[in-house]
């Protein structure tokens, strides 16, 4: 119990949690990367479904311009940073599964911070230079944006001068934030995979599996319907088709993500059990 004078007037709030320090087997690099993913999906959901079910709710269905504006650039910088950093935790699980023992080194605390600093900066880059773009050139027809909230190529759709150029950029980014990754996650996990068959633990390799498979379930529910919304031209998409894939990339793989990492993980089904039995007891 916390210390308090008999004359104060003033409640003390214990808090949910009893006093205790965090589970130390949670204190590797993978949950560390874990976390900063857990922060982006909240932010995801955050800056595109509060204003969706406004819209659906109250039947108001205008944004602001600078409004839009902020949503595409959060938008863009938390994509960005969000694929670049599923690539950070595949080249995690290849270092600890394929070289182990240079582990403590290559994925130092200092190496993961500079992995999520660079994803968050080369996130906001390509984010801030892509939304000035879509904010700066001229919108002469209707000022309705056929989709659930401020897709800047959804947006072009509505401008009246030529954005092939524009549009040429987006490939560039969508191949570098999304192509070249997921080439990269591809040949790491296939090196994973021919590492997992010469275990000789069948416990080391079946804990390998899961950790790795449940990686490969998020990158594919991620990158495989947003690499296929954006690199496609614009006379091959289909607004209604557009809406359907960016429910995948930005509602249900947020949402998905805590509980295929918590059900597949035993280390985080563990620390919560402690968790649950220090609250109840």
């Amino acid at each position: 119990m916390e210390n308090y004078t008999q004359t104060s007037t003033d409640f003390i709030l214990l808090g949910l949690f009893p006093p205790s320090r965090i589970d130390t087997r949670l204190h590797t690099p993978m949950y560390f990367l874990l976390s900063q993913l857990s922060l982006i999906d909240l932010n995801y959901i955050s800056t595109i479904v509060p204003k969706m079910a406004s819209n659906f709710v109250f039947g108001n269905k205008s944004i602001s311009f600078i409004g839009c504006g902020f949503q595409s650039f959060f938008f863009l910088t938390l994509g960005g940073a969000e694929a670049l950093l599923l690539t950070s935790m595949a080249y995690d699980r290849y270092v600890a599964i394929c070289f182990p023992l240079h582990y403590p080194i290559r994925m130092s605390k200092k190496v993961c911070v500079l992995m999520i600093t660079g994803s968050w900066i080369m996130g906001s880059i390509n984010s801030c230079a892509h939304t000035v773009y879509a904010l700066h050139i001229p919108y002469c027809r209707s000022r309705s944006i056929n989709h659930f909230f401020c897709d800047v190529p959804a947006m072009l759709t509505l401008a009246c001068m030529d954005t092939w150029v524009y549009e040429y950029t987006v490939f560039v980014s969508t191949t570098l934030f999304l192509v070249f990754p997921f080439i990269g996650i591809a040949c790491s996990y296939g090196r994973v995979l021919l590492a997992i068959c010469c275990m000789h633990s069948t416990e080391g390799r079946k804990r390998a599996y899961s950790t790795c498979s449940t990686h490969l379930t998020v990158v594919t529910l991620y990158y495989v319907p947003f690499a296929y919304t954006y690199l496609r031209p614009r006379s091959l998409r289909s607004p209604a088709e557009d809406k359907v894939l960016a429910v995948f990339y930005t509602i249900l793989t947020p949402m998905l993500n805590p509980i295929i990492y918590s059900l597949r993980n035993k280390e985080v089904m563990g620390a919560l059990r402690r968790m649950i039995q220090r609250i109840s007891f």
